[in-house]
């Protein structure tokens, strides 16, 4: 193969890339403002409530904030907003760490639980509807395809 075939054939592919990515943004957009509807109409929450709610219905054991802000991705000052609205709902609690007075653990309360479960039900059923093109096996196929993108790139954030 010369030089220049091999040159353009190179540039197929990242046009090729260029285009699924931007085919991924698009997709995820339209899917997110999906569920920020479905959770303001029927739930009258937001998506940013609901993954923080997702997030401590995963640790049982509580977050503390840095954790929850940790897992979440976003900046303690986004979390502590919507934690406070929590604890005033009834919804979540802080509970004092032992031997660090300034920490505390933010936990769902039963109310919470129940509470969310109910949204997560409604949730997984719009992202079975919004996404019931895809039969199982290739479903399965791409998010393991996407986990070990999401791999290599944690790998490269590490590296920075």
């Amino acid at each position: 193969m010369t030089g220049e075939v091999l040159e353009r054939k190179q540039e197929a592919h990242s046009r090729a890339r260029l285009r699924l990515w931007l085919r991924l943004l698009k997709v995820s957009r339209k899917i997110e403002g999906q569920l920020r509807e479905r959770l303001r109409t029927d739930f009258a929450t937001t998506l940013p409530r609901f993954d923080v709610m997702a997030a401590l219905n995963r640790h049982a054991e509580g977050l503390k904030m840095s954790q929850l802000s940790g897992v979440l991705r976003v900046s303690n000052g986004n979390v502590t907003g919507i934690v406070d609205r929590l604890v005033e709902e009834g919804l979540v609690v802080r509970v004092p760490v032992k031997g660090d007075r300034r920490a505390f653990l933010v936990q769902l309360t039963e109310r919470g639980k129940a509470h969310f479960a109910r949204q997560a039900e409604a949730h997984a059923g719009w992202i079975d509807e919004l996404l019931g093109d895809f039969p199982a096996e290739e479903a399965d196929g791409l998010a393991h395809r996407f986990d070990a993108l999401a791999q290599l790139l944690d790998g490269l954030e590490t590296r920075r």
